[in-house]
């Protein structure tokens, strides 16, 4: 039998707290939905106030609570001055226990998918831990590691960030051997103000790096002297890498790309060894996103090839460029792209640049992008030249952000159907108005404009049908 995630004895070791009996858990939870009998249920406060939910807490079947006001009664449970904070020491001493390698990424664009590549790699050689979903902010670092068991032999750790001073607390705490930066782009704008700002908030990542350690950064960003700089400047010791460049001995390069418009092969030459991968997701930008799970993971002693063969058949995750093929009330079938998680300027052209390799009539449903501050104008009108390029014949575009964008392709591209809303409702009943058989339809936008929305009521317009289809393949966003 395993041992238990945490004891009271452990657990009040750890934080500093007031154990109230004895007892031990097998997991850490902050959320009564998703709580699973056993686990230590933390009572953050957030939106709500997590001292509100102890009765379902132990309802659903909570072992103990971490609490910072004393409402247990006769329960189990943890005492802290601060929950918060307690979490953070809980997450400090699993970090310290735990003997196997830690990575952690960081980037504006493609991280959850190097964070998922790398997961899906570690499980298959070896007991593996990873950020849940994107539990990348103050209280999902420190989460993800309170959950890490102790014989945990390699872990990933996604480390995000909208406003300056948060990257380096949380690589501190997870003290990874193994540190890299996706890319730097224009995201977070409004709370960082520059790409600049943005560069710099990045090479924090490296601020944890344990001695000796690999800092693995994007070779082709026009960021990458500068992150070179501050990783030696953080970590003196660091191990420079670099992915996406030419071949090399201390580099991971894509080396041939390919695509059916259904899933992609990409060639990868790492520190000199060739291998394949072939993945159910479409657009160039994945081969990066390859290369580089490849060379973090072979700096973890995984070999290249037994890498690439554990991620050959990878899939996104939900909402990150997952392709289905759904029926139509009259007969036929169309292709959904939901990649409606999350958007930035940079992501989103990535997206419309793969989704210019799936077949069919091409439909973009187009959500605002948040965050953006002063330049958000200039940057939504941006992706009227991408959106030519792939060849959309029609776009719906959700948000009063996007009107730029709708101005830019009616006034100087006439042949794109376009028409622009003011919600994700709307925009999937334009959507469905215009759907014929044969078509591909991609959905984007920032998580907060709801485009999610307009994935739903496709799936239901389908179900009224049929029972939904997945596609062969996925994806056509970071």
């Amino acid at each position: 039998m395993a041992d238990p995630l945490w004891t009271s004895d452990e657990a009040a070791k750890a934080t500093g707290g007031h154990a109230s009996g004895s007892w031990s858990v097998n997991d850490v939870s902050i959320d009564t939905r998703s709580l699973k009998p056993g686990a230590l249920f933390v009572a953050l406060k957030d939106v709500r106030d997590g001292h509100d939910f102890l009765d379902a807490a132990f309802d659903a079947g909570a072992a103990a609570a971490l609490v910072s006001r004393d409402l247990l009664g006769q329960r189990p449970g943890l005492l802290v001055p601060d929950v918060l904070q307690g979490l953070e020491k809980l997450g400090v001493a699993a970090r310290a226990r735990t003997s196997g390698t830690c990575a952690a990424v960081t980037g504006s664009v493609g991280k959850t998918s190097v964070k998922e590549m790398l997961a899906r790699i570690f499980r298959a050689v070896g007991h593996a831990h990873w950020s849940d979903k994107s539990f990348n902010n103050h209280w999902g670092v420190p989460l993800t590691l309170a959950r890490m068991p102790r014989e945990t032999e390699r872990a990933i750790f996604e480390i995000g960030m909208n406003t300056p001073g948060e990257i380096a607390p949380r690589s501190r705490m997870v003290r990874p051997q193994i540190a890299m930066v996706t890319k730097i782009a224009g995201a977070h704008l409004e709370g960082m103000g520059t790409i600049e700002a943005v560069a710099e908030e990045k090479s924090q990542i490296f601020a944890g790096l344990e001695a000796g350690g690999a800092a693995i950064l994007p070779a082709k960003d026009r960021f990458f002297d500068y992150l070179k700089a501050a990783a030696l400047r953080l970590q003196p010791s660091a191990e420079i890498l670099d992915f996406g460049g030419a071949p090399s001995k201390t580099g991971a390069a894509p080396v041939e790309y390919a695509t059916d418009g259904v899933t992609s092969r990409v060639r990868v030459d790492v520190m000199g060894d060739v291998v394949d991968v072939t993945i159910n997701a479409v657009g160039e930008h994945w081969a990066a996103n390859v290369a580089l799970a490849l060379l973090a993971a072979t700096m973890t002693g995984v070999a290249p090839r037994t890498a690439a063969e554990a991620l050959s058949g990878y899939a996104p995750p939900a909402g990150r460029g997952v392709a289905e093929t759904l029926n139509l009330p009259g007969g036929g079938t169309f292709t959904l792209i939901d990649d409606s998680y999350n958007a930035n300027p940079e992501s989103m052209r990535a997206a419309i640049s793969g989704f210019a390799s799936r077949p069919g009539r091409r439909i973009v449903a187009l959500g605002e992008m948040r965050e953006l501050g002063a330049a958000s104008a200039e940057l939504h009108a941006s992706l009227a030249g991408p959106i030519v390029a792939a060849g959309v014949a029609a776009a719906v575009l959700s948000g009063p952000g996007m009107a730029p964008l709708g101005k830019e392709l009616s006034s100087r591209h006439g042949a794109i159907r376009v028409e622009c809303v003011d919600g994700a409702a709307q925009a999937a009943d334009v959507v469905r108005k215009w759907l014929m058989p044969g078509d591909a339809v991609l959905i984007k936008g920032s998580n907060a404009s709801g485009m999610a929305r307009v994935g739903t009521a496709l799936r239901k317009l389908s179900e009224s049908v049929a029972k939904p289809q997945k596609a062969g393949g996925a994806s056509d966003a970071v």
